[in-house]
């Protein structure tokens, strides 16, 4: 590990990565990169030069030349900088204008062929490679990655936690699942991790909240995306901030004491609480949507007449359900407690929707 990498990946002092979500324009980058540089709290200048984007049409970087800008801003400002490579071509530009930091994306991660390109074009070269989470809450996929470059030689190596894609709403662009990270890293320990708020949020009002929580847990920086202009950004304009907004925010963290010996027990509990967190969301998630078919159910029996109670096929539910609760380790007891809750939940709610007209009759 040289001293560049050493320096800026410990548990004592965060790594800050910063810049604009898309390379648009030279006079931007080198305005970003300048006032970047002027918080004295940004070691790395980030861009996005190639941008993989759902669908054909959207701005998808303005290529290689966005390059020769971040060279020159890191001649000028003396900042470090990364970008994300999803190619051997990209690798061997970034490469060729002298990036210090190369990122593999989320979307490149979940592609083990695509990893394994890069990972052969980097067989023999001295540069940073971080790797991102793939889109989908896979660990094996992710460790899995890290393992391709790691094989390739590459000892200064990371790994980025951006959040995970899920199926319905949330107040996340891509919800953080920290006990994912969190197993990552007992399993990697020695591996740099860096948590990118920005991409977590996918707005800019909790990325202080997702930060703080990311330094709680003992991540090594953050990688945030920074923007002279964010309301006329050409990509994700909504997560961006400005240099002096980020600057503010950095202010703000409050970077706890490290305490190696007990980090291990604690990374333990953290990781315990927040995977039943999680299974309580999901749970919570589940029962929410039951109860949402219950009152469509309820408008099928009203719109045909038929009673609320029916004693067989709740006696089925009964059955159905004790049998998996028993098989995953319930006790009785604790089954017949939530399925008598649940029933009751469910008859209140078919009750309200069946008899929701004639209770405004006779108001």
């Amino acid at each position: 590990m040289n001293s560049f990498f050493s320096h800026f990946f410990s548990y004592h002092t965060p790594t800050i990565i910063s810049g604009p979500c898309s390379a648009e324009t030279e006079e931007q980058v080198m305005e970003t990169a300048i006032q970047l540089a002027q918080t004295q709290k940004v070691h790395i200048l980030r861009a996005g030069i190639w941008k993989p984007r759902t669908k054909p049409g959207s701005f998808e970087g303005v290529g290689s030349i966005g390059l020769t800008w971040l060279q020159r801003a890191k001649k000028e400002t003396g900042l470090k900088t990364a970008v994300e490579v999803a190619s051997p071509v990209h690798v061997e530009l970034a490469l060729k204008h002298e990036v210090d930091v190369l990122w593999i994306g989320a979307r490149t991660t979940a592609n083990p062929f695509a990893v394994q390109e890069i990972a052969n074009s980097l067989k023999k070269v001295d540069v940073i490679v971080l790797v991102k989470n793939p889109v989908n809450p896979d660990i094996n996929l992710w460790e899995g990655g890290i393992e391709r470059i790691a094989k390739a030689g590459i000892n200064k190596l990371g790994a980025i936690h951006r959040g995970f894609s899920t199926y319905g709403n949330s107040d996340f662009r891509n919800p953080p699942q920290w006990q994912i990270p969190i197993e990552l890293k007992q399993h990697l320990p020695h591996i740099p991790l860096f948590c990118d708020p920005s991409h977590i949020c996918g707005k800019t009002d909790s990325l202080l909240q997702i930060a703080q929580k990311a330094l709680d847990l003992n991540f090594n920086g953050l990688m945030i995306e920074s923007h002279i202009n964010p309301g006329k950004a050409w990509s994700d304009a909504q997560q961006q901030i400005t240099p002096n907004a980020l600057s503010t925010l950095i202010s703000h963290l409050v970077i706890r004491e490290y305490n190696p010996a007990l980090h291990n027990k604690e990374a333990e509990l953290i990781k315990l609480r927040e995977k039943i967190n999680m299974l309580d969301n999901e749970l919570f998630d589940i029962l929410g949507k039951r109860m949402q078919t219950i009152i469509e159910l309820g408008i099928y029996k009203k719109q045909n007449n038929i009673k609320i109670l029916q004693p067989e096929r709740w006696e089925e539910v009964v059955k159905i359900c004790m049998e998996e609760g028993l098989s995953n380790g319930l006790s009785k007891e604790f089954v017949s407690l939530i399925l008598s809750a649940i029933h009751i939940e469910s008859i209140n709610k078919q009750s309200s929707v069946m008899n929701k007209e004639e209770l405004k009759k006779l108001l």
